[in-house]
């Protein structure tokens, strides 16, 4: 009965980390998914990684389309999206490596610069930053350092408290094995 409750406990805590670990990356920053929002700036401090969830905060005068192509991309194509999300509040799973892009379902929004190209890599490979809309559509902002600086000391603060999370869980589980054991 105690290796399987071990097992258990491997399997459960292997589970909880691997969540922990995972990064939620508020798409635009404080700014949130608005046709005001650099979102060249924002991207140019962002890694992401399997796992890692993309949140889009906006009013009902946006959406979030995702798109299947590259060329659908930057043609602003928005006749055959892959995912339409309309919640003001959602949250989309980084679930595997590879391209995934995103722009707002309002007509026009996308051909200003409201898209973002997210490129995500495996969680232990080296880390990438993901590519953005092309500066010629993207609004340019006057304080376009604000907003990264922003997102990079939200991201550096949630890094550290993963960090501190996983360490408290891994405590947990030796705790939990070691009880277990004896």
């Amino acid at each position: 009965m105690g290796r399987k409750n071990t097992i258990f406990f491997v399997l459960l805590a292997t589970l909880i980390t691997k969540e922990a670990l995972a990064t939620q990356h508020v798409v635009g920053g404080s700014q949130g998914w608005d046709a005001s929002t650099d979102f060249n700036s924002w991207i140019s401090g962002q890694k992401f990684k399997v796992g890692d969830k993309l949140v889009f905060k906006y009013s009902s005068l946006h959406s979030v389309v995702e798109l299947g192509s590259e060329s659908a991309y930057k043609n602003c194509d928005i006749s055959t999206p892959t995912n339409s999300l309309s919640t003001g509040n959602d949250v989309v799973k980084l679930d595997k490596p590879g391209t995934r892009y995103f722009t707002c379902g309002t007509l026009g929004h996308c051909g200003q610069g409201m898209k973002v190209k997210i490129v995500i890599v495996k969680g232990n490979a080296p880390s990438s930053t993901a590519s953005s809309p092309s500066s010629s559509s993207s609004p340019s902002s006057s304080s376009s350092s604000s907003p990264a600086a922003t997102t990079t000391t939200t991201t550096s603060a949630a890094s550290a408290t993963q960090c501190f999370t996983s360490f408290v869980l891994i405590v947990a589980f030796l705790v939990a094995t070691m009880v277990l054991m004896f």
